[in-house]
């Protein structure tokens, strides 16, 4: 397919994160771009306002005129929509040029030298901190998250380089071509989609054959390539790790030299294993260790990856993406490490029945570590109900007395009653929404001002 020859380009779930980083490239590189999604929010209010016109029927009268020319128009669609669409059958139907999300990503990557970012967790973090490193080098960066430093998924550079996050959902990393890449983790997830574990362990073996010169891999995971860690023996070893005016310092050995107190603010353990995977990235491709060490320290985190929405004396407000056990896990070792004294109130909010099913005993888990929570229905996402899997059946396994069950219309009155200083707003489904309700709440209970 060339792009060159395409003028129209529609996108069907065009608020979706990957979704509308490709759409914002497409609309400041001149394509004309419009698009449907199910409902209005931030990123589509940004679309918007550089131009893209959307709506959220799913009726074929809605799309403009101009993208019902199918010599003229590009159809991208996410695996998230409903096969039932109608819009997206109108465009089948048609014969359309109808191509998945990844599918364009590979072909705009193709061409470039491209870094991919891989991994059941991690990979939006890892491949928002690679491409502010490789913004010095002029990098496009397609990203999962909008980046606190550019308030954007996209990071537009030159066309050369590019940085990827790749989406193992759907198998849908195989589309690309990536010249050096990491692999994060390869926990179990997506089940309902890989059956078994080891199904979605081969997806990662068939990703890691595609990488055409260097895979760097968390130490310990069961592929081939260059190793990292924390203070353990790898190829690229942090170590001398600890904690100064809020922010780690550590040092770093790679396989030709050593790098010395590396600043970075980002909390949790797991986020440094996250800066020392894009390090090894951009080592390897031959940017300095000098310019790697300064974009470190200036990286301001992604939205909703312990994103702190309140930091006072009196209470703190983190969000996060958290959907997977591993994930929440990694949370609430964050909080406990930043604050170990305090109470620490949970609001989770359940991902797809099937990955509840999946992983029950390990949610309940790791909801059990946190003093206090609020647990909200399940998110169904592109799911029908599982019968016996409901929150209620999840909340029933987690330990302790100090939980139970809110509707999003009870939430922050019962946030505002709990005496907990910490409050962590987990999940990806609709929660993120509700951030701002309870930021309001605690702002007005403790008398935050400005």
């Amino acid at each position: 397919m060339d792009l060159n020859q395409i003028h129209n380009i529609y996108f069907v779930g065009i608020g979706g994160i990957g979704m509308s980083a490709i759409a914002r490239y497409f609309s400041v590189n001149g394509k004309e771009v419009a698009g449907y999604d199910k409902t209005p929010s931030l990123i589509t209010n940004a679309l918007q306002e550089i131009g893209i016109e959307i709506h959220f029927d799913d009726a074929v009268k809605s799309i403009p005129i101009s993208f019902l020319d199918k010599e003229k128009t590009l159809v991208v669609y996410t695996p998230a929509i409903p096969s039932t669409h109608q819009e997206l059958t109108y465009f089948k139907e048609n014969n359309f040029s109808v191509v998945k999300r990844a599918e364009v990503l590979g072909i705009i990557t193709k061409n470039t030298f491209c870094f991919g970012v891989a991994g059941t967790h991690g990979k939006t973090t890892t491949s928002s901190i690679l491409g502010h490193i490789m913004e010095s080098e002029k990098a496009t960066a397609f990203l999962g998250g909008i980046t606190e430093n550019y308030q954007s998924n996209l990071i537009l550079g030159e066309d050369k380089l590019s940085v990827v996050e790749a989406d193992e959902f759907d198998r849908s990393f195989l589309q690309l071509s990536p010249n050096i890449a990491c692999v994060t983790s390869m926990d179990a997830d997506h089940l309902d989609i890989y059956g078994e574990s080891e199904a979605l362990q081969e997806s990662f073996r068939d990703f890691a054959a595609k990488v055409s010169e260097t895979i760097i891999v968390a130490k310990g995971l069961p592929l081939e390539g260059l190793t990292y860690a924390i203070e353990a023996n790898a190829d690229y070893k942090a170590f001398n790790l600890r904690v100064s005016n809020g922010m780690y310092v550590f040092d770093v050995v790679t396989p030709t030299s050593e790098v010395k107190n590396i600043e970075f603010s980002l909390p949790g353990k797991h986020n440094v294993m996250n800066a020392l995977a894009a390090l090894a990235m951009a080592d390897v491709y031959g940017v300095s260790l000098e310019v790697v060490k300064n974009k470190l320290r200036s990286f301001k985190g992604v939205q909703r990856r312990f994103s702190y929405k309140i930091k006072t004396n009196e209470v703190v407000l983190i969000d996060d993406y958290a959907h997977h056990p591993t994930e929440i896990n990694a949370v609430e070792n964050s909080v406990r490490e930043m604050y170990p004294n305090e109470r620490v109130l949970a609001v989770f909010q359940p991902h797809l029945y099937s990955r509840t099913k999946d992983f029950a005993g390990d949610f309940a888990e790791a909801l059990s570590k946190f003093d206090e929570l609020l647990l909200l229905d399940i998110y169904p996402a592109r799911e029908l109900p599982i019968e016996g899997v409901t929150s209620s059946w999840l909340l029933d396994k987690v330990k302790g007395e100090n939980k139970q069950l809110v509707s999003k219309e009870e939430l922050c009155d019962q946030v505002r009653k709990s005496s907990a200083k910490i409050v962590t707003i987990l999940g990806a489904g609709d929660i993120g929404v509700l951030v701002n309700d309870v930021k309001e709440v605690l702002e007005k209970k403790y008398q935050i001002f400005g």
